[in-house]
């Protein structure tokens, strides 16, 4: 429990950092610096809640493809909520600073849907 409890942690500073870093007027950030910062934080958050859930990799380190892997062995429709997750938190936010608005609101809604997942599947 202790995991999902840092992953909410790591979603509630990303939406902070929005806040009161980023700036947004008429929908959109105005500072990609802070989009990306928060984008790459939630992020992070939810695989820290995905890693409760999977474990430890045998060998190597995770990727995308193996987190896909292994939620596609368990639940299917999570794994394409978790591939929302990807494109709106990590590549849109995280790497491409992508300032619109809506699209953080929707990253930040499928992180708490596959945080709240991860928390089901513990307890």
């Amino acid at each position: 429990m202790q995991a999902i409890n840092e992953a909410k942690r790591y979603i509630d500073n990303a939406k902070q950092i929005l806040k009161e870093k980023a700036h947004k007027e008429d929908g959109l950030y105005s500072d990609k610096k802070y989009v990306k910062m928060a984008g790459h934080t939630a992020y992070s958050g939810v695989l820290v809640a995905l890693d409760a859930v999977l474990g430890e990799k045998k060998k190597g380190r995770k990727s995308v493809e193996w987190y896909q892997k292994e939620l596609s062995a368990i639940d299917r429709k999570v794994t394409a909520t978790f591939a929302n997750v990807y494109d709106a938190l990590h590549l849109c936010m995280g790497y491409d600073g992508n300032q619109n608005a809506k699209i953080a609101v929707i990253g930040f809604e499928e992180a708490e849907k596959l945080i709240t997942w991860a928390e089901r599947r513990i307890q």
